[in-house]
Parts: C-alpha cells; structure tokens; sequence
C-alpha cells in the first residue's frame, strides 16, 4: 500500500530546492525591479508572488514528490500473545 499523501525524501528535496530557487529568483528580479522603479512596494509584491508560486508548486504532495516511496518492512506477525504491562516482572539489574 502505497500512501499518496506523503513525500518521500528525495521528493522532500526537490520540494525544498524549487522553493529556495523560486523565493531566490524573484527576490533577485523583485530587487531589481525596485531599485529600477525606485518604489520599494514593487519589491515585496515581486516577493510575496514568489512566496505564493512557491508554495503552490511545493506545499501539495504533487505525484513529482511521490516518485522514490519508501519500502517498508512486511508485518511480522508473532505466536505469542502480548502481555499487558502490569502482567510483566519488573528487571532486576545486577548490582556491582
């Protein structure tokens, strides 16, 4: 069974690497814009855009972040029945 709601870790790699060259880029071309303009405004809506696109791309688990899952061990199912706490002895460790 293959969970479809989480990344996996190479996917959680890419998420982060799209979303620091995304906030990097239009950080860059928000700073541009705004010395060129002259109007620092022009500089934070350029960012907070880049903020959104960001992490509309990397926030949902797209199928691109799902592509390496993870392989888990199969259940293992014991012959034994599980003892409750209380039913346990208590271990005694060896005094030195």
């Amino acid at each position: 069974k293959i969970n479809l709601f989480l990344q996996d870790y190479k996917g959680q790699k890419l998420a982060e690497q799209i979303f620091q060259g995304i906030i990097l880029v239009s950080a860059i071309i928000g700073f541009i814009y705004g010395y060129i303009t002259e109007q620092f405004g022009w500089t934070v809506y350029i960012v907070m855009a880049g903020f959104a696109l960001s992490c509309l791309l990397t926030l949902p688990p797209w199928p691109m972040y799902r592509r390496n899952p993870l392989r888990w061990l199969p259940v293992q199912e014991s012959g034994t029945e599980e003892k409750k706490p209380a039913d346990r002895k208590p271990k005694r460790h060896a005094k030195s």
